[in-house]
């Protein structure tokens, strides 16, 4: 029984005998350099490639877009009360987003 990596081997094979691998966007060609990937973690460029290819973003994308959803709010209300629980509610978001970066740092392979 061939292993996994023997079974890709063989469909590309058939894919470049038949002409269908030349026929590929890109074929030959270097791949486009992805900006944030030297800034990536090792462990984490595989996992965040996959996700990215998928057209899904980690959690932590969602929590940037929430800090800046709240920022703005913050920056358009006038109501003290309001803006002091908008404040609160930012402030509990930053440090949620520290916590989780600061994890990801220490040990990527969460």
């Amino acid at each position: 029984m061939p292993t996994f990596d023997e079974e890709i081997a063989r469909h590309l094979k058939e894919a470049a005998d038949s002409g269908e691998l030349s026929r590929a966007e890109g074929y030959g060609k270097p791949l486009a350099e992805d900006p944030g990937w030297d800034s990536t973690p090792a462990a984490l460029r595989m996992p965040m490639k996959i996700l990215k290819d998928a057209g899904a973003a980690p959690p932590e994308v969602a929590l940037f877009h929430e800090r800046a959803r709240l920022r703005a709010a913050y920056a358009a209300t006038v109501e003290p009360d309001e803006r002091r629980k908008m404040q609160g509610r930012l402030n509990e978001l930053e440090q949620q987003l520290a916590l989780r970066l600061e994890l990801l740092r220490i040990n990527p392979n969460i």
